[in-house]
């Protein structure tokens, strides 16, 4: 049976690093007294050192943050619309960034049979597929699919259709390109819930090649995990200003409680301790730590994600696929491993793989 493989992944983030400037602007919407000391806490206990965004932060002279294209203006944050456009503008030249590290031989080019794409921070027709085709000069036949709005688990089932694809048609090269401009849709608010969840976002791009050429990561099968009643605590829905997310509190604890009680079947019935790299999505610290204590997995099995987060931040779907590309540079033949991202549902998507 033919096996698809990640033959390789390129990364890329945009130019400026917003982590320190963004946790300065959101403490001024935040009144002052208990809850400002506790966003601060937060931001310290986050695990994340950077953050990147296509906005460039500057500080006025009476000390104030602000981003040079004025997105985000106090009491004027953009509609809908405008948060498109910028999407429009600035989505093309990270997904250049990635493509032009992935570093495709004509050849290869020419032998592209499928290009798939996933965002949900933005769109726009035609959109990133016509990108991606344009700029690599690929057949204009080329098959395009678009899979949008699924969240941070997106890359995952990216990465289950191009198994899919390859299974189907042995010759096929897919290019899966995972992009999102998280910071385009931070919100102007006081509650500290919803502060915190955009302390964590970022933008980010992951381009891969997948084939049935036996090198990289072989991906060997797919679960995907609903766990039961938790709908509610992940929604991701487009608003009048911008996409509006709402991020229980709650997730790490559900998402910990439905791991420890799944044990091995997350893994195919494999023990635990016979999977050796563990690509787990960061969307948080306590996302990571729940991950870690649900499956009882030693203190550095994560470390890759936690790596990751410290780097980045949350990227959305681009994410997982930059915690794959560390552990592919980093591993050796013949190792097993698993990854997993969560989205709305709540669900858990899992792949498990191992190093040709």
């Amino acid at each position: 049976m033919t096996v698809a493989h990640i033959n390789r992944i390129a990364t890329a983030v945009p130019h400026h690093d917003v982590h320190h400037a963004f946790i300065d602007f959101a403490t001024g919407m935040i009144a002052e007294g208990t809850m400002r000391k506790l966003f601060r806490r937060m931001a310290r206990l986050s695990g994340i050192e950077h953050r990147y965004s296509f906005l460039q932060p500057v500080s006025t002279e009476d000390g104030v943050w602000k981003d040079v294209e004025e997105v985000y203006v106090p009491g004027y944050f953009p509609i809908t619309a405008r948060r498109m456009q910028f999407f429009e503008r600035f989505a093309p030249r990270l997904a250049q960034s990635a493509l032009d590290k992935l570093a495709l031989t004509e050849e290869e080019r020419r032998r592209v049979t499928h290009v798939i794409v996933t965002s949900c921070t933005g769109l726009y027709a035609p959109g990133l597929d016509f990108e991606v085709v344009s700029h690599l000069g690929l057949n204009p036949s080329v098959e395009r699919t678009m899979i949008g709005f699924m969240g941070c688990y997106a890359a995952i089932n990216a990465l289950k259709s191009a198994h899919h694809i390859v299974r189907s048609v042995p010759d096929a090269k897919v290019l899966v390109l995972n992009l999102e401009l998280c910071s385009l849709h931070f919100q102007e608010t006081s509650e500290l819930e919803q502060v915190l969840s955009f302390l964590v976002f970022a933008d980010g791009c992951a381009a891969s090649l997948v084939s049935a050429e036996e090198h990289g990561l072989a991906m060997d099968s797919f679960l995907a995990v609903d766990i039961p009643e938790t709908r509610h605590l992940i929604t991701w829905r487009i608003g009048e200003l911008g996409f509006d997310m709402h991020l229980s509190g709650q997730v790490p604890g559900e998402i910990g409680r439905a791991l420890k009680e799944m044990g091995s079947q997350v893994t195919g019935g494999r023990d635990l301790s016979s999977v050796d790299l563990w690509a787990v999505h960061p969307g948080g610290k306590s996302i990571l730590d729940s991950v870690e204590k649900g499956l009882e997995l030693p203190s550095d099995a994560l470390a890759a994600s936690r790596r990751v987060l410290a780097d980045y931040g949350n990227m959305s779907s681009a994410t997982v696929m930059f915690v794959l590309d560390k552990l592919m540079r980093e591993s050796q033949s013949g190792q097993n491993g698993c990854a997993m991202s969560f989205g709305p549902g709540l669900t858990a998507e899992t792949m498990l793989f191992h190093t040709a």
